[in-house]
């Protein structure tokens, strides 16, 4: 696989920023706003995948007041991996990266990200919620404990020393993720993703990051059984494809 280095100045660089919104009306404005006020050259790509709660109409008014850049309307729910394999194809930005659409991760975070492609060779960089040295608020035991469960999995089929498979701050250089054939249509798109990278022998770094979790009660979608869906991406993806 031929590696790639990003040879530009930190202020020249465009980062795309995927978010793929289901029934996130009570949070998507605030995390655009998040993500628009911190100081970087960006480009957002808002993908709704069938909201029923009002969320796609606010976002036809936020693309019309220029908000957002690039919006994608899924014509039913199609699942959060379907959604950022459309948001992954109409990037254009020199990098891209993931985020959620709701308050869990601090957009001031993504500028950390950047760095280690221009400060070192990186192609991939994971921000790591379990990696000392920035906030983290206490998440529940079971759901963390799952989190370390899967990453550990994971890193003994793909021989990665990665803290946190399953985060949702995964940067990418973007000719590394739009030449990467993905296929889970939901939350499988981390094991999968991070096996494939791994195959790929990309360079991959990993920096801590600030969380702040939500509950199921607050709106966390991802259960018991996208934990199994997980464990099977990751045997799938690191023997069988």
């Amino acid at each position: 696989m031929k590696h790639v280095t990003l040879e530009k100045d930190i202020n020249d660089i465009v980062v795309s920023v995927i978010l793929p919104v289901f029934n996130e009306i009570r949070t998507i404005e605030n995390v655009l706003e998040a993500v628009r006020a911190v100081d970087f050259k960006k480009e957002i790509i808002v993908v709704d995948d069938g909201s029923t709660d009002g969320s796609r109409e606010l976002l036809k008014k936020l693309r019309i007041e220029k908000k957002i850049d690039k919006l994608i309307l899924n014509k039913k729910n199609m699942g959060k991996g379907a959604s950022l394999r459309r948001g992954f194809k109409a990037a254009s930005g020199d990098l891209v990266i993931v985020q959620d659409a709701d308050l869990e991760y601090d957009p001031n975070d993504i500028k950390l990200l950047i760095v280690p492609f221009v400060e070192s060779d990186a192609e991939v960089v994971y921000g790591s919620r379990y990696l000392k040295g920035n906030k983290y608020r206490v998440d529940g035991f079971y759901h963390e404990f799952g989190n370390k469960v899967l990453t550990g999995m994971s890193n003994i089929c793909s021989d990665l020393s990665l803290t946190d498979m399953e985060t949702c701050y995964k940067m990418f250089l973007r000719e590394v993720i739009q030449s990467t054939k993905l296929c889970e249509n939901r939350f499988g798109f981390e094991p999968e993703v991070t096996a494939k990278i791994a195959k790929q022998k990309r360079r991959i770094y990993e920096i801590p990051i600030s969380y702040s979790p939500r509950t199921f009660e607050e709106g966390k979608k991802i259960g018991v059984k996208d934990a199994f869906r997980a464990i099977w991406c990751i045997l799938k993806y690191n023997f069988f494809r």
